[in-house]
């Protein structure tokens, strides 16, 4: 219905996600200015077609909007949305197209006595179709006023300023006109009560009228004309031969590659362009100045240089790919075809306590895990959110790949492409696995309630509203994910610089066996003597894998005191080096030992862009949870296969 869309037009800049406490629940909150004097708080709440909670979403938007609401199902108030007074004013989205789904929640909204005036989108596409969507008659009808917009064109924002200011004024606040015959058990006796803050039970009330809503709802769809004509138009057409198994799956598989191979290949060359200028352009004019002054050449410069740049080098190289991200989901979502894509992948998902949706983060996940969290954004509540954000990492991104490919041409040189992707398939099969697990314990109940999707008719995507949500959206990971980052690129920094022995001080030539990284790695090591490969060398790789997996190669190279080659798999370089290491560790089991090397970086802990997403997702607590979770999977199935392999 373009809710989100609205929201960006009328808040432009000037907003910020968070999350309500205690949930993963996010919404926006921003200020608006309706003149040149006035200004008011804006909040997008989560989308819902009932005030009768069913999820922690939905929960928070019922508690929103209604106080009593609030205290029966939704204690955990956003503190943006003040105290439990509720709304000055609430603005509900129709869509002129479907209005069934969003006059029913305006129906509860009336019950609940919440002043409210009506944004009628969709209204040109809906007369394109046979539909009148004549607000007037609308507003008529309901008794609040109507105001017609269009956010993808940027229309309407004006008039329904206007209207907000005037509702805000005026000695009574609008609230639309439910009249319903009395249900049995209406707890106050009447279709509509006087007073709803003596309900002791305020979701009784809406419970026992669902059934006369309904019936309201049918009558103001025939009163407007907004009934759908029995003709078939250009998306029914479409969705004829879109939505047949053996169409619409071929179709669905397309998008899908078109989408894997923009976060794969297309953002690759912009991602190096932009490090490239942070980390050497303007690390080298930094070098230079500090060399002016006479401060070059010392730790401050290696801590500014490897520590701060190295970090904002690590999120400005993350934009391009975040920005094509939220481009290729804004365009699915605006073109109408998102919804069909969850459709024909609904089956599939199902079965580990997904919808559809989920396809496409999983999906991009093999390319890169950070924009896969991105695309979770597409799922409709915060625990399907959450268990898809869980099970992306597991997806093995591209940057494993120079891990599995290393390991594999060193240690099955003959066999390394079905190495390769063996490990790909296990990757799907922990995918699935782990996902069946979590739905039968912490997610249990998730996903088995039935797929209900409004079919939004088939548009042409704006180019201002796309870009201004992009903008947003990159705004918001630099701003919050990128703190993250930074703190943990120069704690990386430290490990690596700091040194543990006499004779050498802070700096760039610390060796990495006296480092900080280097004792912290022989301490590990230890762990993994079942699984072959207890090696200071092999720990470290892994350590500094978490601020990024294809770091893990360069580290082996650095910690042995060599050139990283181009081709590893050459006799006398650094596969030498790393064959004897782990034969030595694994007591002449090198094969099996680089197998659970390989398990282990398929399952442990993402990058730390990554990590630093999923805090800004969805908090601390759920995502130190799954990261546990991973480091023990990790670790039992790389024993497992060191073990059963040193047997075989």
């Amino acid at each position: 219905m373009g809710k989100s869309t609205l929201f960006n037009l009328l808040t432009g800049a000037s907003q910020k996600t968070m999350n309500a406490p205690r949930t993963t629940v996010s919404f926006a909150a921003g200020h608006w200015k309706l003149d040149r004097t006035t200004h008011v708080q804006l909040v997008d709440l989560p989308g819902t077609y009932s005030l009768i909670a069913q999820s922690p979403d939905e929960a928070v938007t019922a508690g929103a909007v209604s106080p009593a609401l609030a205290e029966a199902k939704a204690p955990a108030r956003p503190a943006a949305l003040g105290p439990r007074t509720g709304p000055d004013l609430a603005i509900a989205m129709v869509d002129a197209n479907a209005p069934a789904s969003s006059l029913y929640l305006l129906g509860q909204l009336a019950l609940l006595q919440v002043p409210v005036i009506v944004a009628l989108s969709m209204a040109d596409v809906a007369r394109g179709r046979g539909i009148a969507a004549e607000p007037q008659l609308l507003a008529g009808i309901l008794g609040v006023p109507v105001v017609e917009v269009n956010p993808r064109r940027s229309k309407g924002a004006a008039d329904l300023a206007a209207a907000v200011k005037a509702a805000l004024e005026a000695p009574e606040r609008p609230r639309c006109t439910v009249t319903l015959p009395p249900a049995p058990g209406d707890p106050a006796g009447a279709g509509q009560p006087d007073d709803i803050g003596h309900l002791s039970d305020p979701t009784a009330l809406l419970e026992t009228q669902a059934e006369p809503l309904f019936e309201w709802v049918s009558d103001v769809i025939g009163q407007a004309q907004l009934d759908r004509p029995p003709t078939r138009h250009f998306s029914d057409r479409v969705d004829h031969w879109l939505l047949t198994w053996w169409i619409g799956l071929p179709v669905f598989l397309a998008v899908l590659w078109g989408v894997f191979e923009l976060t794969t290949v297309v953002a690759a060359p912009l991602q190096d362009l932009f490090e490239g200028f942070v980390t050497e352009t303007l690390a080298g004019w930094l070098s230079q100045g500090l060399a002016a002054i006479g401060w070059g050449g010392g730790w401050l410069e290696s801590l500014l240089v490897d520590g701060v740049l190295a970090g904002v080098g690590v999120v400005v190289s993350f934009l391009p790919l975040m920005a094509i991200m939220f481009l290729a989901i804004a365009l699915l979502e605006d073109s109408g075809y998102m919804a069909r894509a969850a459709l024909v992948a609904d089956r599939a998902m199902r079965g580990i306590g997904l919808d559809g949706r989920a396809v496409l983060p999983l999906v991009i996940g093999f390319g890169c895990n950070l924009p896969a969290l991105a695309a979770t954004k597409t799922l409709p509540n915060a625990r399907q959110r959450l268990l898809t954000g869980l099970l992306v990492p597991y997806a093995s991104c591209t940057a494993r790949l120079v891990i599995f490919l290393f390991m594999a041409s060193v240690f099955f040189p003959e066999h390394a492409g079905t190495v390769v992707f063996g490990m790909y398939l296990v990757s799907g099969l922990l995918i699935v696995l782990i996902g069946l697990a979590l739905r039968g314990t912490a997610f249990r109940g998730v996903g088995r309630e039935p797929l209900i999707l409004v079919l939004p008719p088939y548009q042409v995507p704006r180019p201002l509203p796309l870009a201004r949500s992009v903008v947003l959206r990159c705004r918001d990971f630099t701003l919050k994910a990128g703190q993250v980052i930074l703190i943990l690129c120069v704690a990386i920094w430290g490990l690596l610089s700091i040194p543990t022995a006499a004779g050498y001080s802070i700096g760039p030539d610390v060796p990495a066996e006296h480092s900080v990284l280097g004792v912290a790695a022989k301490a590990v090591a230890p762990v993994f003597a079942a699984a072959g490969f207890d090696d200071w060398h092999a720990t470290a790789s892994l350590m500094t894998g978490f601020v990024a997996k294809e770091a893990a190669v360069g580290t082996l190279a650095t910690t042995f005191g060599m050139e990283e080659p181009e081709d590893p798999s050459e006799p006398g370089t650094l596969a030498d080096q790393v064959w004897a290491a782990l034969d030595r560790s694994s007591g002449g089991h090198p094969g099996p030992a680089a197998l659970a090397y390989m398990f282990f970086a398929l399952g442990y802990t993402p990058c730390m862009v990554t990590v630093a997403e999923m805090r800004r997702l969805f908090g601390w607590k759920p995502v130190l949870r799954g990261l546990t979770l991973s480091l023990v999977l990790s670790w039992v199935l790389a024993v497992l296969v060191y073990q059963i392999g040193a047997l075989l």
